[in-house]
């Protein structure tokens, strides 16, 4: 009982201690604070930590070593440069936004494209399907396509013209019939 009474009256007079540090420096921590961070808002909360921090060691305060001051903005500093450093710890957050692309690129889309393009290539006869893997896949020339499949250059122009239409038309069905899902 006794050390409750003498706790009950230590925190009374720390109490009190933490008051008259405020009034006596609390404007000077206050402005160098904000000058440190440059925010008036975290400068109070910087005040505010400070204090507590001379609220947990009191003795640090009445020990007559050094000045009270120069105690208070050494804290107020420490307290600065650790927030800093934890805030620099950490990657910046970037918000989401079309300024700020994705550093990769999904891949989900070309995924998606291409197996659309393979049924639908799957669904030509096996000339038209030829004729446009070697002039769309393999990038080869009218001319080297007809020597590649052994028939003349028009037969490539009028089967690539028929393909490529077939194609279209799948991939209208496609939509078509993706927009009739979707409702």
């Amino acid at each position: 009982m006794a050390r409750a009474l003498s706790r009950g009256r230590r925190s009374a007079g720390d109490e009190a201690l933490i008051r008259s540090l405020y009034n006596e420096h609390g404007r000077s921590l206050l402005a160098y604070a904000t000058r440190l961070t440059g925010d008036r808002a975290a400068a109070e909360d910087v005040v505010q930590e400070t204090l507590i921090r001379a609220w947990r060691n009191p003795d640090v305060l009445v020990n007559g070593k050094g000045s009270v001051r120069g105690w208070l903005l050494t804290v107020t500093r420490n307290i600065v440069t650790d927030r800093a450093r934890a805030r620099d710890a950490r990657p910046k957050e970037v918000a989401e936004s079309p300024a700020h692309t994705a550093v990769e690129r999904d891949h989900a889309d070309a995924v998606v494209d291409s197996v659309v393009v393979l049924e639908a290539l799957a669904t030509l006869s096996d000339d038209h399907r030829d004729v446009l893997i070697e002039v769309y896949f393999h990038g080869r020339s009218v001319s080297e396509a007809a020597k590649v499949l052994g028939v003349p250059p028009g037969t490539v122009k009028s089967r690539s013209h028929y393909a490529l239409r077939a194609l279209r038309t799948a991939f209208r069905s496609d939509k078509t019939a993706l927009r009739e899902v979707m409702g």
